[in-house]
């Protein structure tokens, strides 16, 4: 078969709309065509998503006759599906070259890492390898890590080492912090403003217990982890809104409460500090309605700075593995028994924006990189 480059790889990649709220099932079978063409098993896994839109995993093993329950040596991991692009952004799906670095939606996360680990597959004589090597895609990462958690939950395969791409700029990051999320709402008593007395503001209550989630961040910071930046728990409320009009008083407000916390640390650990501030406040309010909704509760999770591939990646790169603290999927690859590290091309800086790019160098750099990984772990 023809070997393509990586960029012409990353190309056709960026062509093919793989936004979240899209089905990906044309790149993943656009990718399982190739690694079948290299010899590697294909299997696909097929889910439904919640909006009845149809999505696609692959678990690609090389040799093919590696059994389901067989444990993989070595997994390159990469997500699909990107985040949405600005409409005025002519060239989000056409992968444009300008000053040694490659523009187009998803060239930075993580279709670069992609197009990386299947070149560094195709530069590999595989007939030399003596352990289980896997490609494995999944779908629906920036929108919860869904997809890998599906994996996660099925046991659909099990591994010792795994490289989970995410622009790092070619860094090694051994441990990263976890994403939790839940909707507060508080419940008032609608009133006229002119009578305070007959009503109780949502908004108001909602003050009060803000006031509580920057006590519960202050206590936080002291259970430090000295390798992350900022070194703690953080906490973020990124959305509030309440109230009907500005003459009434409000009968309900709402907010949204992020934070991210570190590795060791139980990820219900802030929901049950929170409640514990409801609780003190209905005190001294009897009335004081507030429910909490945990949307999401994803843990830190951290590789030993001694594991073999933290090392193997830190001698490639000549670079000290750090942290991360944004979520990835690692976790659910150390549910699947895997030391996981998360390592890629291009600058998580840039991977969200209009424009978002990934260096060349980096990219022909990542190929050599995990070429050496594969060739040191299954050969």
């Amino acid at each position: 078969m023809n070997v393509m480059s990586v960029e012409q790889t990353l190309a056709e990649l960026v062509a093919i709309d793989s936004t979240s709220s899209r089905s990906n099932v044309e790149i993943v079978r656009f990718l399982a065509e190739r690694a079948e063409g290299l010899g590697l098993r294909a299997r696909l896994l097929p889910y439904t998503d919640a909006a009845g839109v149809k999505k696609l995993q692959m678990v690609a093993v090389w040799p093919r006759t590696t059994s389901d329950d067989e444990v993989i040596e070595l997994a390159l991991v990469g997500h699909t599906d990107t985040v949405p692009f600005d409409a005025a952004w002519a060239e989000a799906l056409t992968l444009v070259e300008r000053e040694g670095k490659l523009y187009g939606r998803g060239a930075c996360d993580t279709k670069g890492f992609i197009a990386a680990a299947l070149a560094a597959i195709e530069a590999t004589d595989l007939a030399s390898l003596k352990r289980p090597l896997a490609l494995v895609l999944t779908a629906d990462e920036e929108v919860g890590c869904l997809g890998a958690k599906r994996l996660a939950e099925a046991r659909a395969f099990r591994a010792r080492h795994a490289v989970v791409g995410e622009p790092t700029s070619l860094q090694p990051m051994r441990a990263g912090k976890g994403y939790c999320l839940a909707d507060v709402t508080l419940r008032g008593r609608e009133g006229h403003s002119a009578y305070p007395a007959l009503g109780a503001s949502a908004i108001t209550r909602a003050a009060r217990l803000l006031t509580s989630v920057e006590r519960i961040a202050e206590e936080l910071k002291r259970d430090a982890h000295e390798a992350f930046d900022p070194p703690h728990t953080t906490l973020n409320v990124g959305r509030i809104s309440g109230g009907t009009a500005k003459n009434v008083i409000a009968g309900e407000c709402r907010f949204t409460l992020e934070w991210r916390p570190v590795p060791g640390q139980a990820p219900e650990l802030v929901a049950g500090l929170l409640r514990e501030e409801v609780e003190r406040l209905r005190e001294g309010d009897e009335d004081f309605v507030c429910e909490i909704e945990v949307t999401r509760l994803d843990g830190g999770v951290e590789t030993s700075a001694d594991a073999p591939l933290v090392r193997a990646l830190e001698e490639a790169t000549a670079r000290g593995a750090g942290t991360i603290p944004f979520g990835t999927e690692a976790p659910q690859l150390a549910e699947l028994g895997a030391d996981a590290v998360v390592f890629g091309p291009g600058d998580i800086r840039v991977a969200h924006r209009t424009g978002e790019f990934v260096p060349a160098a980096e990219l022909r750099r990542c190929v050599e990189i995990l070429r050496g990984v594969i060739e040191r772990f299954c050969a």
